[in-house]
């Protein structure tokens, strides 16, 4: 049976993905005196929350997830992150391949709320390993992963707020119900409000949560031209 290690060398964001994606380095090492033909490698990504430490507004921002910091001793579980596939190309001895991980960040996933949440400091993961390695000097033999294969790594925050400010600068991203848009739509053209910004900052103001940021002055000229086409353009 090919015997195989794997380690993971370090974590980037893909600045040329056209959707956010990290590239996970991994180094494969086999018996030099086994050749490697492939590899259809699988990979399930986890988080180790209860590897790292937080500051008293990350454990704040991450009470939705674990609940109190006081009941953390308990809840602080593994969060899935994500699960990808990759074939590894043949070699000898060792090679070193990037795995691309798609990622989301989107704030209804436990995963996208735990990032949010870190300001600085490292990420605790764990990969493990399985899948299908085609290997043999004078013919393929095919042959599992073995189940126990698996590599830590600690992301840097830096790498996700880099990878997620290629894609969404200065922004978030949230998903809401079809119907919740509609609503929100209607309110919108109701009030004669430039952006969805103007509308949830409206709706926050009306409700009382929060003051609203000062406008952003191209909306406010944008409002001002299309009162002024309205007004020619009225009867």
């Amino acid at each position: 049976m090919t015997e195989l290690s794997f380690e993971c060398t370090g974590v980037r964001a893909d600045r040329y993905a056209a959707a956010p994606t990290l590239l996970f380095r991994l180094r494969l090492t086999a018996d030099e005196a086994t050749r490697v033909h492939a590899i259809a490698l699988r990979c399930q990504i986890r988080i180790e929350p209860a590897r790292r430490g937080y500051r008293d507004d990350e454990a704040e921002a991450l009470s939705d997830l674990f609940g109190e910091r006081s009941r953390w001793g308990s809840t602080l579980h593994p969060l899935q992150f994500a699960q990808v596939s990759q074939v590894v190309p043949g070699f000898t001895g060792e090679t070193e391949v990037d795995l691309a991980v798609p990622c989301s960040y989107d704030l209804e996933v436990a995963a996208g709320r735990y990032f949010r949440a870190l300001h600085e400091g490292e990420v605790p993961l764990l990969l493990l390993f399985s899948g299908t390695v085609f290997a043999g000097a004078g013919g393929f033999q095919v042959q599992p992963v073995s189940w126990d294969k698996e590599a830590a790594v600690r992301m840097p925050v830096a790498v996700w707020q880099e990878m997620t400010e290629a894609h969404f600068p200065g922004c978030g991203w949230l998903r809401l119900p079809r119907e919740t848009l509609d609503a929100l739509l209607a309110y919108r053209s109701r009030h004669a409000l430039p952006s969805w910004q103007a509308a949830v900052e409206s709706l926050l103001e009306s409700a009382g949560g929060t003051e609203p940021p000062a406008p952003d002055a191209r909306l406010l000229r944008g409002a001002a031209r299309a009162r002024s086409v309205s007004e020619r353009t009225a009867p």
